[in-house]
């Protein structure tokens, strides 16, 4: 059995960590990760995305209103709380009213990193997510996950959407400027090679 980092939680052999460079967006990001994520992807993006962004955690459960770091974030007055994901009432970067981080409260965004279906259970099992403002974005992207498939063109690996999600804060003023997150896609575009890579060499 191949070593493993307790970091990037990749083999040792084709750790991630070397090439990843964590920046601060002014922003912080909340990954709440189900278990199965956590413990058996080995595409996992929501671990990339936070080892990339300074001042990210993750919190791993199937719901969370009795999770403490959950409900510390949510009590917390250094923050203003919102969740990516999409929706009718969900608004974009520039939609968003955020007269209260004027008041000396940071955006705080909940990534909920799951399959779809397993995202909605989640949602669905924390009531408190369900009242959150929701975030969404203002463009439709298409993700370049190639070694997974993914429910339809529109749907975004964790790590895409909050490369994409931080370009549109920046571009409404509400993540710091100027800061380069194309780290985030880089490490993303590592992990596709690597794997693709692996899978050729099986088949040869």
């Amino acid at each position: 059995m191949s070593q493993k980092c307790y970091k990037c939680f990749r083999p040792l052999t084709t750790c991630f960590c070397p090439h990843i460079h964590p920046v601060d967006t002014g922003v912080k990001f909340v990954i709440l990760m189900h278990p199965r994520e956590a413990y058996k992807q080995k595409t996992g993006t929501g671990r990339l995305t936070s080892l990339s962004l300074i001042d990210s955690e993750i919190i791993i459960a199937t719901q969370f209103d009795d999770n403490k770091r959950y409900k510390e974030l949510l009590a917390s007055d250094d923050y203003y709380p919102m969740v990516l994901y999409p929706g009718a009432e969900a608004m974009n970067a520039a939609e968003c009213d955020f007269s209260l981080k004027g008041k000396g409260r940071k955006l705080l965004v909940f990534l909920v990193d799951a399959t779809w279906i397993m995202a909605r259970k989640m949602v669905y099992k924390t009531p408190s997510l369900q009242t959150l403002p929701r975030l969404s974005f203002t463009a439709a992207y298409t993700s370049q996950f190639h070694i997974k498939r993914q429910p339809a063109e529109y749907c975004l690996s964790t790590i895409e959407s909050t490369y994409y999600l931080i370009k549109e804060l920046q571009d409404a003023g509400l993540s710091k400027p100027g800061v380069s997150v194309q780290g985030l896609m880089d490490v993303f575009a590592l992990m596709n090679k690597i794997q693709l890579d692996h899978k050729k060499n099986r088949s040869i």
